[in-house]
């Protein structure tokens, strides 16, 4: 009886070291791949559990996230004009195709980031050779990156992996560099500060001196008029003067004369010396009544 309840435990434990080797279970954030005898027999994508068959086949997990490659100091590229300048980056990849990765990098993480490192750099050496140095920190920077990202994505897809961005963090320049080229920007930007003020004292003068001819013909065209207006005040008045002097010329005569009179006199210290038969006094000499005029 107890030879029986042990063969009959030893089965069952039997069954259940069977079952353990041929289930396993795939999260989501990872593939499985069956191997059977190193070869790829099947890619498992659904999480959940699975069967393989036991002592026969194995299972390696790969991860389907998002990875990231970030340089941990930066690296040393020429431009175009020999400059050297100091870039940073980061790459985001993915494993695309697990077969593909597994046959080619041999599943190998390390080597995967390896080979994105050198193709990225190598890339980068080469885009940044036809550059300036304006263009990589500024003028063409997404141009740049978005360049290495798709020639780097063409490579990776050879070996099972995406890139799914490539980003340029920092491109300064070396500290040998930055003096003398903040030195020639600074000088640059006095040269237009000095070109821009020199433009602006010339429009500056070019409007004075318009204000002034302005002011001039203004102030001719005003002198004209004032002239025109007095010599036209002054026709008028003559007019006016001959009319009334041409209707009633003995009150005419003597009005101008009480005019004179009253200049004349028109301070007590004021001395005449005059011989009374001057006609400056001829109405004091023969006064007519109102009714003879």
């Amino acid at each position: 009886m107890q030879a029986r309840i042990a063969t009959v435990l030893g089965v069952l434990l039997l069954i259940a070291a069977i079952a353990s080797m041929s289930l396993f279970t795939v999260d989501e954030r990872r593939y499985a791949m069956v191997l059977q005898f190193g070869e790829v027999k099947s890619v498992i994508s659904e999480p959940g559990l699975h069967v393989k068959l036991p002592l026969v086949q194995n299972v390696r997990l790969f991860d389907r996230r998002f990875l990231t490659i970030d340089t941990p100091e930066p690296e040393r590229f020429i431009t175009s004009e020999k400059k050297n300048v100091l870039v940073d980056h980061f790459i985001k990849w993915r494993i695309a195709d697990p077969q593909q990765y597994y046959i080619t990098m041999g599943g190998d993480e390390t080597r995967a980031r390896t080979r994105l490192l050198q193709t990225v750099n190598a890339t980068l050496r080469e885009e940044f050779g036809q550059r300036s140095v304006h263009d990589v920190v500024s003028g063409e920077r997404d141009k740049v990156m978005e360049i290495v990202r798709t020639k780097t994505d063409r490579d990776a897809r050879t070996f099972g992996v995406e890139i799914v961005d490539l980003r340029l963090k920092r491109v300064d320049l070396p500290a040998e560099v930055s003096e003398s080229v903040y030195r020639r920007m600074e000088a640059e930007r006095k040269r237009v500060a000095n070109n821009l003020r020199s433009e602006g004292a010339a429009i500056a003068e070019r409007i004075r001196a318009d204000a002034d001819r302005q002011s001039e013909l203004i102030i001719a065209e005003a002198y004209r008029e004032s002239q025109r207006l007095k010599g036209e005040g002054d026709a008028e008045a003559t007019r006016i003067f001959n009319e009334a002097y041409g209707r009633d010329p003995e009150f005419f005569s003597y009005y101008r004369s009480l005019e004179a009179y009253r200049e004349s006199f028109s301070r007590r210290e004021d001395v005449f010396v005059l011989d009374p038969s001057s006609a400056f006094f001829k109405h004091f000499k023969t006064p007519q009544s109102s009714g003879n005029r």
